[in-house]
């Protein structure tokens, strides 16, 4: 099947309708039905503003989260009228997919 990867950028202090925003994304993934999503924490990173931002030991506030789904042509058009109506403001990127399940 071809689609998109989709990785949305974000820090764990960033919180959306009340909950840390990489939470909402993960349970908008499950509203909406998608395969799909996986939450990977970063450890150090550079933002677009040039501060460096990581993982400190009795603040996690600053720490970098990446949330990844890989959806359909389809999916991803809702996916993403869903965050404008939302109101998200969120760095993503979007790559072109091949994905599948091995048998």
């Amino acid at each position: 099947m071809n689609g998109y990867q989709i990785t949305f950028f974000t820090q764990q202090d960033r919180h959306h309708a009340g909950k840390p925003l990489a939470d909402w994304l993960m349970h908008l993934a499950a509203e909406m039905g998608l395969r799909g999503a996986t939450l990977i924490p970063g450890s150090e990173g550079m933002g677009h503003d040039k501060r460096f931002h990581s993982v400190h030991f009795f603040e996690l506030s600053d720490q970098l989260l990446e949330v990844v789904m890989v959806v359909s042509e389809e999916e991803a058009d809702q996916l993403f009228a869903r965050l404008r109506a939302e109101g998200v403001r969120l760095f993503y990127v979007k790559v072109a997919a091949e994905f599948g399940i091995m048998d």
